[in-house]
Protein backbone atom coordinates (compact mmCIF):
# COMPACT_ATOMS: atom_id res chain seq x y z
CA UNK A 1 0.00 0.00 0.00
CA UNK A 2 0.94 3.58 -0.97
CA UNK A 3 0.61 6.22 1.18
CA UNK A 4 1.29 10.20 1.05
CA UNK A 5 1.21 12.36 3.92
CA UNK A 6 3.80 14.30 3.47
CA UNK A 7 1.16 17.30 2.07
CA UNK A 8 2.63 20.16 3.82
CA UNK A 9 5.62 19.48 1.38
CA UNK A 10 3.75 19.40 -1.54
CA UNK A 11 0.67 17.98 -3.40
CA UNK A 12 -0.83 15.87 -5.96
CA UNK A 13 -1.64 17.90 -8.88
CA UNK A 14 -5.61 18.47 -9.66
CA UNK A 15 -7.03 16.39 -12.74
CA UNK A 16 -8.75 19.47 -13.42
CA UNK A 17 -5.48 21.68 -13.17
CA UNK A 18 -3.69 19.30 -15.30
CA UNK A 19 -6.72 19.81 -18.07
CA UNK A 20 -6.26 23.55 -17.57
CA UNK A 21 -2.64 23.75 -18.48
CA UNK A 22 -2.38 21.01 -20.74
CA UNK A 23 -3.95 23.00 -23.54
CA UNK A 24 -1.76 26.19 -22.94
CA UNK A 25 1.26 23.40 -23.13
CA UNK A 26 -0.07 22.50 -26.49
CA UNK A 27 -0.87 25.53 -28.33
CA UNK A 28 -0.64 28.44 -26.26
CA UNK A 29 3.06 29.18 -27.11
CA UNK A 30 3.44 32.59 -27.82
CA UNK A 31 5.33 35.28 -25.72
CA UNK A 32 2.55 37.10 -23.63
CA UNK A 33 5.21 40.16 -24.00
CA UNK A 34 4.56 40.44 -27.96
CA UNK A 35 1.99 42.67 -29.62
CA UNK A 36 0.54 40.25 -32.25
CA UNK A 37 -2.33 38.33 -31.40
CA UNK A 38 -0.04 35.03 -30.25
CA UNK A 39 1.04 37.14 -27.41
CA UNK A 40 -1.82 38.69 -26.67
CA UNK A 41 -3.99 35.89 -26.33
CA UNK A 42 -1.34 34.45 -23.82
CA UNK A 43 -1.26 37.70 -22.42
CA UNK A 44 -5.39 37.49 -21.81
CA UNK A 45 -4.46 34.39 -19.98
CA UNK A 46 -2.25 35.82 -17.52
CA UNK A 47 -4.69 38.30 -16.73
CA UNK A 48 -7.89 36.56 -16.36
CA UNK A 49 -5.85 34.62 -13.76
CA UNK A 50 -4.87 37.52 -11.70
CA UNK A 51 -8.47 38.79 -11.98
CA UNK A 52 -9.84 35.80 -10.90
CA UNK A 53 -6.91 34.96 -7.46
CA UNK A 54 -7.79 39.11 -7.04
CA UNK A 55 -11.27 38.00 -6.38
CA UNK A 56 -11.15 35.21 -4.63
CA UNK A 57 -8.86 36.91 -2.06
CA UNK A 58 -10.45 40.13 -2.34
CA UNK A 59 -7.47 42.55 -3.56
CA UNK A 60 -7.21 44.60 -6.68
CA UNK A 61 -5.39 42.42 -9.49
CA UNK A 62 -3.01 45.23 -8.97
CA UNK A 63 -1.24 44.43 -6.18
CA UNK A 64 -0.75 40.66 -7.47
CA UNK A 65 2.82 39.80 -9.18
CA UNK A 66 3.26 36.29 -10.07
CA UNK A 67 6.74 34.85 -8.83
CA UNK A 68 8.60 31.51 -8.91
CA UNK A 69 7.03 30.15 -5.73
CA UNK A 70 6.68 31.21 -1.83
CA UNK A 71 10.70 31.88 -1.37
CA UNK A 72 11.27 34.10 -4.09
CA UNK A 73 7.97 36.29 -2.82
CA UNK A 74 9.03 36.02 0.71
CA UNK A 75 12.66 37.64 -0.26
CA UNK A 76 11.20 39.94 -2.51
CA UNK A 77 8.86 41.37 0.54
CA UNK A 78 11.69 41.50 2.89
CA UNK A 79 14.64 42.58 1.28
CA UNK A 80 12.63 45.41 -0.72
CA UNK A 81 10.97 46.66 2.11
CA UNK A 82 14.13 46.88 4.12
CA UNK A 83 16.70 48.00 1.12
CA UNK A 84 14.32 50.12 -0.04
CA UNK A 85 11.78 51.73 3.04
CA UNK A 86 14.52 52.45 5.13
CA UNK A 87 13.61 49.91 7.92
CA UNK A 88 16.79 48.92 10.15
CA UNK A 89 15.28 46.92 12.47
CA UNK A 90 13.04 43.92 11.80
CA UNK A 91 11.40 41.02 13.95
CA UNK A 92 10.67 37.51 13.34
CA UNK A 93 10.41 34.42 15.54
CA UNK A 94 12.75 31.66 15.92
CA UNK A 95 10.30 28.94 13.85
CA UNK A 96 10.06 30.65 10.81
CA UNK A 97 10.55 28.68 7.83
CA UNK A 98 14.42 29.16 6.44
CA UNK A 99 13.12 31.29 3.26
CA UNK A 100 12.62 34.06 5.94
CA UNK A 101 14.66 33.77 8.65
CA UNK A 102 17.99 32.66 6.51
CA UNK A 103 17.18 36.00 4.39
CA UNK A 104 16.81 38.34 7.67
CA UNK A 105 20.08 36.51 9.18
CA UNK A 106 21.54 37.31 5.88
CA UNK A 107 20.47 41.14 5.78
CA UNK A 108 21.87 41.40 9.88
CA UNK A 109 25.23 39.72 9.11
CA UNK A 110 25.25 42.70 6.25
CA UNK A 111 24.55 45.50 8.90
CA UNK A 112 21.56 46.49 7.01
CA UNK A 113 19.44 45.54 10.24
CA UNK A 114 18.98 45.00 13.51
CA UNK A 115 16.90 41.63 14.26
CA UNK A 116 15.33 40.64 17.10
CA UNK A 117 13.72 37.41 17.66
CA UNK A 118 10.33 37.30 19.49
CA UNK A 119 9.16 35.08 22.04
CA UNK A 120 7.34 31.48 21.69
CA UNK A 121 5.97 29.39 24.08
CA UNK A 122 6.25 25.62 24.32
CA UNK A 123 3.89 24.97 21.30
CA UNK A 124 5.09 27.76 19.13
CA UNK A 125 2.90 30.25 19.71
CA UNK A 126 4.09 33.74 19.20
CA UNK A 127 4.20 36.12 22.31
CA UNK A 128 2.13 39.18 21.39
CA UNK A 129 3.20 40.94 24.46
CA UNK A 130 6.78 40.91 23.53
CA UNK A 131 6.13 41.60 20.34
CA UNK A 132 4.91 44.86 21.15
CA UNK A 133 7.77 45.44 23.71
CA UNK A 134 10.03 44.96 20.75
CA UNK A 135 8.28 47.31 18.34
CA UNK A 136 7.23 50.14 21.49
CA UNK A 137 11.40 49.66 22.41
CA UNK A 138 12.67 49.95 18.52
CA UNK A 139 12.46 52.45 15.34
CA UNK A 140 10.23 51.41 12.81
CA UNK A 141 10.15 47.74 12.11
CA UNK A 142 9.55 45.29 9.54
CA UNK A 143 7.74 42.43 11.78
CA UNK A 144 7.85 39.32 9.62
CA UNK A 145 5.58 35.91 11.16
CA UNK A 146 4.04 33.13 9.16
CA UNK A 147 0.42 33.09 9.17
CA UNK A 148 0.52 28.65 10.34
CA UNK A 149 3.64 27.00 10.68
CA UNK A 150 4.61 24.34 8.46
CA UNK A 151 6.49 21.64 10.64
CA UNK A 152 3.98 22.49 14.01
CA UNK A 153 0.52 23.95 12.32
CA UNK A 154 0.50 26.53 14.96
CA UNK A 155 -1.57 29.19 13.27
CA UNK A 156 -0.51 33.23 14.02
CA UNK A 157 -4.16 35.40 15.19
CA UNK A 158 -3.24 37.40 11.92
CA UNK A 159 -5.45 39.98 12.52
CA UNK A 160 -4.22 40.97 16.23
CA UNK A 161 -1.11 41.25 14.77
CA UNK A 162 -1.78 43.39 12.03
CA UNK A 163 -3.41 45.85 14.76
CA UNK A 164 -0.62 45.77 16.82
CA UNK A 165 1.90 46.34 13.88
CA UNK A 166 -0.69 49.29 12.46
CA UNK A 167 -0.58 50.94 16.03
CA UNK A 168 3.44 51.42 16.06
CA UNK A 169 3.38 51.73 12.17
CA UNK A 170 5.30 48.73 11.56
CA UNK A 171 5.51 47.05 7.74
CA UNK A 172 3.46 43.50 8.70
CA UNK A 173 4.78 40.51 5.69
CA UNK A 174 3.16 37.19 6.05
CA UNK A 175 4.30 34.17 4.88
CA UNK A 176 0.97 32.24 3.97
CA UNK A 177 2.51 28.97 2.10
CA UNK A 178 0.62 26.77 4.63
CA UNK A 179 -2.29 28.78 4.44
CA UNK A 180 -3.09 30.04 1.15
CA UNK A 181 -6.16 27.59 -0.31
CA UNK A 182 -6.67 26.08 3.03
CA UNK A 183 -8.09 29.60 4.93
CA UNK A 184 -10.53 32.49 3.28
CA UNK A 185 -8.21 35.90 3.12
CA UNK A 186 -9.58 39.36 2.57
CA UNK A 187 -7.35 41.73 2.09
CA UNK A 188 -9.12 44.92 2.21
CA UNK A 189 -9.72 43.63 5.86
CA UNK A 190 -6.48 42.19 6.85
CA UNK A 191 -4.21 44.69 8.02
CA UNK A 192 -0.75 43.49 6.34
CA UNK A 193 1.35 44.64 3.78
CA UNK A 194 2.37 41.63 1.96
CA UNK A 195 1.69 37.61 1.95
CA UNK A 196 2.80 35.04 -0.94
CA UNK A 197 1.49 31.70 -1.87
CA UNK A 198 3.05 28.51 -3.57
CA UNK A 199 0.41 26.60 -5.83
CA UNK A 200 2.17 23.62 -5.20
CA UNK A 201 0.65 23.65 -1.79
CA UNK A 202 -2.92 23.28 -2.67
CA UNK A 203 -3.32 20.67 -5.76
CA UNK A 204 -1.54 23.25 -7.99
CA UNK A 205 1.79 23.06 -10.12
CA UNK A 206 5.28 23.23 -8.66
CA UNK A 207 7.34 26.48 -9.51
CA UNK A 208 4.65 29.03 -9.40
CA UNK A 209 3.12 31.64 -6.65
CA UNK A 210 2.34 35.12 -6.07
CA UNK A 211 3.14 38.12 -4.02
CA UNK A 212 0.32 40.37 -2.59
CA UNK A 213 1.82 43.89 -2.23
CA UNK A 214 -0.13 46.08 -0.36
CA UNK A 215 -1.34 49.00 -2.96
CA UNK A 216 0.21 51.65 -0.29
CA UNK A 217 3.31 50.05 -0.69
CA UNK A 218 5.38 51.37 -3.36
CA UNK A 219 8.34 48.93 -4.14
CA UNK A 220 11.46 48.31 -6.91
CA UNK A 221 11.66 45.08 -8.28
CA UNK A 222 13.78 42.46 -6.54
CA UNK A 223 14.33 40.90 -10.01
CA UNK A 224 15.50 43.03 -13.01
CA UNK A 225 15.85 42.71 -16.62
CA UNK A 226 12.60 43.02 -18.66
CA UNK A 227 9.26 44.87 -17.87
CA UNK A 228 7.18 41.66 -16.92
CA UNK A 229 4.75 42.01 -14.19
CA UNK A 230 3.91 45.56 -14.62
CA UNK A 231 8.08 46.34 -14.58
CA UNK A 232 7.57 44.55 -10.94
CA UNK A 233 9.30 41.20 -11.58
CA UNK A 234 11.39 40.40 -15.11
CA UNK A 235 11.41 37.52 -16.29
CA UNK A 236 9.17 35.16 -19.16
CA UNK A 237 5.98 35.00 -17.19
CA UNK A 238 5.37 30.98 -16.55
CA UNK A 239 2.04 30.94 -18.35
CA UNK A 240 0.86 27.19 -17.83
CA UNK A 241 1.80 27.89 -14.06
CA UNK A 242 0.23 30.79 -13.79
CA UNK A 243 -2.93 28.92 -15.18
CA UNK A 244 -2.79 26.24 -13.02
CA UNK A 245 -2.34 28.51 -10.01
CA UNK A 246 -5.62 30.43 -11.00
CA UNK A 247 -7.38 27.22 -11.12
CA UNK A 248 -6.19 25.46 -8.31
CA UNK A 249 -7.14 28.13 -5.96
CA UNK A 250 -10.50 28.59 -7.99
CA UNK A 251 -11.16 24.96 -6.71
CA UNK A 252 -9.63 25.26 -3.15
CA UNK A 253 -12.33 28.06 -2.44
CA UNK A 254 -14.98 26.29 -4.13
CA UNK A 255 -14.83 22.94 -2.06
CA UNK A 256 -13.17 24.47 1.62
CA UNK A 257 -15.30 24.14 3.45
CA UNK A 258 -15.92 20.12 3.10
CA UNK A 259 -12.69 20.14 2.60
CA UNK A 260 -11.67 21.42 5.71
CA UNK A 261 -13.94 19.14 7.63
CA UNK A 262 -12.98 16.12 5.90
CA UNK A 263 -8.98 16.86 6.21
CA UNK A 264 -9.64 17.60 9.78
CA UNK A 265 -11.61 14.66 10.59
CA UNK A 266 -8.52 12.48 9.48
CA UNK A 267 -6.03 14.11 10.82
CA UNK A 268 -8.29 14.14 14.71
CA UNK A 269 -8.71 10.32 13.71
CA UNK A 270 -4.91 9.65 13.54
CA UNK A 271 -4.16 11.72 16.67
CA UNK A 272 -7.00 9.64 18.47
CA UNK A 273 -5.13 6.33 16.99
CA UNK A 274 -1.80 6.80 18.10
CA UNK A 275 -3.14 8.00 21.74
CA UNK A 276 -4.73 4.57 21.33
CA UNK A 277 -2.12 2.84 20.14
CA UNK A 278 1.24 3.59 21.67
CA UNK A 279 1.85 4.46 24.92
CA UNK A 280 4.00 7.46 26.07
CA UNK A 281 3.11 9.16 22.63
CA UNK A 282 2.94 13.27 22.71
CA UNK A 283 2.57 16.15 19.96
CA UNK A 284 4.12 18.97 19.14
CA UNK A 285 2.67 22.40 18.55
CA UNK A 286 -0.94 23.46 19.09
CA UNK A 287 -3.43 20.39 18.51
CA UNK A 288 -6.17 22.19 19.30
CA UNK A 289 -9.18 22.97 17.09
CA UNK A 290 -7.50 26.53 15.43
CA UNK A 291 -4.71 24.54 14.57
CA UNK A 292 -4.06 24.43 10.94
CA UNK A 293 -6.01 21.37 9.95
CA UNK A 294 -3.66 19.45 7.42
CA UNK A 295 -0.56 18.81 9.95
CA UNK A 296 0.34 16.44 12.98
CA UNK A 297 3.51 16.77 14.50
CA UNK A 298 3.93 13.85 16.71
CA UNK A 299 7.03 12.92 19.39
CA UNK A 300 6.86 9.02 19.48
CA UNK A 301 9.06 7.19 22.36
CA UNK A 302 12.55 7.06 22.14
CA UNK A 303 13.54 4.03 20.64
CA UNK A 304 16.72 1.75 19.38
CA UNK A 305 15.22 2.72 15.64
CA UNK A 306 14.73 6.47 16.17
CA UNK A 307 17.00 7.65 13.68
CA UNK A 308 15.50 5.08 10.98
CA UNK A 309 11.82 5.71 11.65
CA UNK A 310 11.36 7.94 8.27
CA UNK A 311 13.35 5.08 6.66
CA UNK A 312 11.09 2.26 8.27
CA UNK A 313 7.76 4.27 7.01
CA UNK A 314 9.48 4.51 3.45
CA UNK A 315 9.94 0.97 3.52
CA UNK A 316 6.64 0.67 4.23
CA UNK A 317 5.22 2.75 1.18
CA UNK A 318 4.41 5.77 4.01
CA UNK A 319 5.37 9.06 3.01
CA UNK A 320 6.01 11.50 5.90
CA UNK A 321 8.50 14.34 6.81
CA UNK A 322 10.81 14.50 10.50
CA UNK A 323 10.69 18.69 9.71
CA UNK A 324 10.45 20.74 6.81
CA UNK A 325 10.94 19.19 3.38
CA UNK A 326 13.12 22.18 2.37
CA UNK A 327 15.63 21.28 4.47
CA UNK A 328 15.20 17.13 3.85
CA UNK A 329 18.83 16.74 2.56
CA UNK A 330 20.76 18.41 5.98
CA UNK A 331 21.65 16.61 8.88
CA UNK A 332 20.91 19.29 11.02
CA UNK A 333 18.04 18.91 12.91
CA UNK A 334 14.75 21.10 13.15
CA UNK A 335 15.32 24.84 14.55
CA UNK A 336 11.63 24.22 14.80
CA UNK A 337 11.43 21.43 17.27
CA UNK A 338 14.60 23.15 19.04
CA UNK A 339 13.12 26.40 19.32
CA UNK A 340 10.34 24.75 21.40
CA UNK A 341 12.39 22.66 23.54
CA UNK A 342 11.42 19.20 22.05
CA UNK A 343 13.52 16.31 23.81
CA UNK A 344 15.73 15.26 21.04
CA UNK A 345 15.37 12.14 21.44
CA UNK A 346 12.29 11.28 20.76
CA UNK A 347 11.62 10.76 17.16
CA UNK A 348 9.74 13.57 15.34
CA UNK A 349 7.48 12.66 12.41
CA UNK A 350 5.05 15.51 10.37
CA UNK A 351 2.12 13.91 9.29
CA UNK A 352 0.42 15.89 6.33
CA UNK A 353 -2.99 15.56 4.99
CA UNK A 354 -4.83 16.03 2.06
CA UNK A 355 -8.65 15.73 0.98
CA UNK A 356 -6.80 12.74 -1.15
CA UNK A 357 -5.87 10.85 2.13
CA UNK A 358 -8.44 7.83 3.10
CA UNK A 359 -9.24 6.73 7.04
CA UNK A 360 -7.76 3.41 5.79
CA UNK A 361 -4.75 4.94 4.82
CA UNK A 362 -5.07 5.99 8.23
CA UNK A 363 -5.37 2.95 9.38
CA UNK A 364 -2.65 1.12 7.71
CA UNK A 365 -0.07 3.84 9.25
CA UNK A 366 -1.11 3.29 12.81
CA UNK A 367 -0.73 -0.68 11.80
CA UNK A 368 2.92 0.00 10.68
CA UNK A 369 4.32 2.12 13.70
CA UNK A 370 2.39 -0.55 16.08
CA UNK A 371 4.81 -3.17 13.96
CA UNK A 372 7.67 -1.00 15.01
CA UNK A 373 7.10 -0.32 18.31
CA UNK A 374 6.21 -3.96 19.04
CA UNK A 375 9.23 -5.55 17.33
CA UNK A 376 11.06 -2.78 19.84
CA UNK A 377 9.72 -4.37 22.63
CA UNK A 378 10.38 -7.89 21.48
CA UNK A 379 14.14 -7.33 21.18
CA UNK A 380 14.69 -5.39 24.63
Amino acid sequence: MKVYLDNAATTPVHPDVVATMVPLLQNGFGNPSSIHAFGREIRSTIEQARKKIAQLINCSPGELFFTSGGTEANNMAIRCSIEQLHIKHAITSPTEHHAVLHTLEDLAHQGKIKLSLVKVDAQGNVDLNHLDELLQNNERSLVSLMHANNELGVVLPIEAVGQICKRYDALFHSDTVQTMGHYPFDMKQLQVHFINCAAHKFHGPKGVGFIYINSAIKIAPFITGGSQERNMRGGTENVYGIAGLAKALELAFADMESDTTYIRSLKDYMQSKLVETIPGIKFNGDISANSLYTVLNVSFPPADFAEMMLFNLDIKGIAASGGSACSSGSNVGSHVLGAIGVDPSRPCVRFSFSKLNTKAEIDYTIEVLKGLYKNQSATA
